[in-house]
């Protein structure tokens, strides 16, 4: 086995940025070139790009220039003058053909996605940075909200055509937050060339499988007296290390086998019983198994795991939708499929809100407007993240007017100037698994607990589970009934 340099403070962005430094530094050029340090994530997690933003964990942003709107956010996975930057860029434009002095600035935040959060919640109550629009991560927004960081917005900012699982994201108590800005949802890739390696008659798996049958697959690839593909270890990974990625792959396995019943009410207090815990632990045990797992899972964060099936350790790997693109840069249509991750799978993604101190509140409005509407929603599909609104999968209509090209946001890899861009497409121009794999996949998705205190629930929630992984795990009972007992000190019930 190979040596792996432990990381901690992981968080949802900062996957984004070791994927494209490191995974596609090795295998394509340096293609986003080493825009995290920290290693999408979610993650999400979370994310946009900048243009003269702080360089350093911790940095304060200063003020922005008379008239400007400043829009927070981490970093984009599309990397550096990537799409997020080219639609602030295009409506800063109409705002000089408008002939108006106020133009949008996008500033990063620096480190994980906790430290995003931390730096984003000391800047507002402080006032120590002026933001006029915080790019929050879906479950950060009853925290922001029940602290009056944010404003209330308009309903009509989120209308029918935004998918209703993720509009139910920016809503805490009886207002709208926020706005749908880009959204996630977890997914399974797998090697369609290790399959047909070992025989599998139909190597389609768009159509959803249950983790039984994906042990059974493993089982195919890993058939006694059949050659495995080289570099091949362990059936899947996924993300188990110390940090929200744990939290996601247990609410999803808890979830699954709790039959949807979530661990919280809507308003945020602790529902679950023991046997519910009990139940949700066996099936994460089930799914994590060392005959099946690759071992270096239980410390893998978005960026490593994907390096690892990328580099053909595993079969499968459950990920985030910009993983698609990401993998195509290597992978052929003939190696890598996407399919439904079996089980229930969770939402993710980022939600534009209005800053509580921002004194442009029209205009942050309005630019909150123009980057969540249809076109733009079209933009960021092409580019590679999940879009936010239908009919970016499903009106061939509506079109991206603002990136150059599809892809656009990459710089090229050849000197010959042949695009970057390897993701395969359909006839509109759309990633091809867009409409049937994973619109579907966001109208299913299930939420983690909506909680103002969901800081406190995942780290209890990850720690807690962090014993199934150690040499000498406890029992199902016994470790569900420590967990139910640390959860209702962390949540009010």
């Amino acid at each position: 086995m190979r040596r792996r340099r432990r990381t901690y403070g992981r968080g949802h962005g900062r996957v984004y940025g070791r994927l494209h430094g490191r995974l596609h530094g090795r295998l394509h050029g340096r293609l986003h070139g080493r825009v995290y340090g920290y290693g999408l994530a979610l993650a999400l997690l979370l994310t946009a790009c900048t243009g003269g933003g702080p360089s350093g964990p911790g940095a304060t942003v200063s003020p922005g220039a008379s008239g400007d709107i400043v829009v927070a956010s981490g970093r984009d996975v599309t990397g550096k003058g990537g799409i997020r930057q080219q639609l602030i860029d295009a409506w800063n434009a109409r705002q000089d053909r408008e002939h108006s002095d106020v133009h949008a600035r996008l500033v990063e935040l620096p480190g994980s996605a906790d430290q995003q959060r931390s730096q984003l919640l000391g800047a507002l109550q402080s006032g120590s940075a002026q933001y006029d629009v915080v790019n929050l991560d879906v479950t950060w927004v009853p925290e922001f909200a029940a602290a009056h960081l944010i404003r209330p917005l308009p309903d009509a900012l989120v209308d029918a055509d935004v998918i209703k699982s993720v509009a139910s994201t920016a809503r805490w108590g009886d207002k709208l937050y926020a706005v749908p800005f880009n959204s996630d949802v977890g997914l399974l890739y797998y090697r369609r060339d290790y399959l047909k390696q070992a025989h599998v008659q139909d190597t389609d798996l768009s159509k959803g499988i249950a983790w039984r049958q994906l042990r059974d697959l493993t089982d195919a690839v890993e058939a006694p007296g059949r050659s495995r593909p080289k570099g091949y270890e362990k059936g899947w990974t996924t993300q188990l290390g110390p940090y929200e990625g744990r939290t996601v792959n247990g609410i999803e396995a808890f979830l699954s086998a709790m039959d949807g019943a979530g661990l919280t009410d809507e308003d945020g207090r602790y529902t679950a019983t023991v046997q519910q815990l009990t139940d949700g632990l066996a099936e994460l045990r089930a799914r994590t198994q060392g005959a099946y797992t690759l071992g270096d899972a239980v410390r893998s964060d978005e960026g490593e795991s994907l390096t690892d099936f990328a580099d053909g350790r595993t079969a499968f790997l459950r990920h985030w939708p910009y993983a698609y693109r990401t993998l195509h840069q290597s992978l052929s249509e003939a190696q890598l499929g996407v399919a439904p991750l079996p089980g229930r799978a969770v939402l993710g993604g980022q939600n534009l809100a209005l800053a509580g101190s921002s004194q442009q509140e029209g205009k942050a409005r309005d630019l909150i407007r123009f980057l969540t509407n249809r076109e733009s929603e079209r933009c960021l599909l092409d580019a590679g993240f999940a879009a936010t609104r239908e009919s970016a999968y499903t009106a061939d209509d509506v079109t991206c007017g603002v990136a150059r090209t599809p892809g656009a946001a990459s710089p090229s890899a050849s000197p010959s100037g042949e695009s970057a861009d390897r993701m395969p497409r359909d006839d509109h121009g759309r990633p091809a698994y867009a409409r049937t794999i994973l619109l579907p996949a966001l109208r299913r998705a299930v939420q983690r607990p909506r909680t103002p205190l969901y800081g406190a629930f995942t780290q209890t929630f990850a720690t807690e589970l962090g014993r199934l992984f150690s040499d000498d795990p406890p029992g199902d009972a016994e470790l569900a009934a420590e967990l139910d007992k640390e959860l209702r000190k962390a949540l009010p019930g």
